[in-house]
């Protein structure tokens, strides 16, 4: 029975017409997918020397009933067991199709959007730093559409509360990784 329930699904999925959220793209002239993080982009504390500056970004493609966007930049790859929250930024108004360089500074971004906090414990931009010695950690940038111009969410939420948030208002979302480390 079971294996009948999965031949179904899988039927389903195949049979699916290409919408389209499978024009939606997330890129990047600064960071390219598969390739190393520049030290302009690196964190700049906890033995790590870069600039900290958060890379530019454009996306194009977002499905019909896109009314906003919520941007992040995950490390799953970090010793915690839980990942690491690079970067957070949502209600980014649906008009806006790109993030110039340096935007993920708190008060940078586009109007009404919010620079969320990080797992370094403040808002903005934190970028890679994986402790020495450990092999290369991946950062995953996603952009998520969502349906509505605004998440609910508490004053200063943390990362996992804006994504949780950002699950159930999710319409489509695009993503590329990038490695950092020894």
């Amino acid at each position: 029975m079971r294996a009948f329930i999965c031949s179904l699904l899988l039927l389903g999925l195949a049979a699916a017409p290409a919408g389209a959220a499978d024009k939606f793209r997330l890129t990047s002239p600064d960071i390219k997918p598969g390739s190393k993080i520049g030290d302009m982009f690196v964190f700049n504390s906890f033995g790590c020397t870069g600039q900290n500056v958060s890379p530019a970004l454009s996306w194009s493609g977002a499905p019909a009933g896109t009314k906003g966007y919520v941007l992040t930049v995950y490390d799953p790859d970090a010793p915690t067991g839980s990942g690491f929250w690079h970067w957070v930024m949502y209600n980014i108004p649906a008009s806006v199709t790109s993030l110039p360089r340096g935007a993920g500074a708190p008060g940078k971004g586009p109007e009404g959007s919010v620079v969320g906090n990080t797992d370094y414990g403040a808002p903005g931009y934190g970028g890679p730093c994986p402790p020495k010695g450990d092999k290369p950690h991946r950062y995953i940038f996603t952009l998520y559409a969502v349906k509505t111009d605004k998440l609910e969410v508490p004053p200063n939420p943390t990362p996992a509360v804006v994504g949780f948030v950002t699950h159930y208002a999710t319409i489509a979302k695009t993503s590329f990784t990038a490695l950092y480390g020894d």
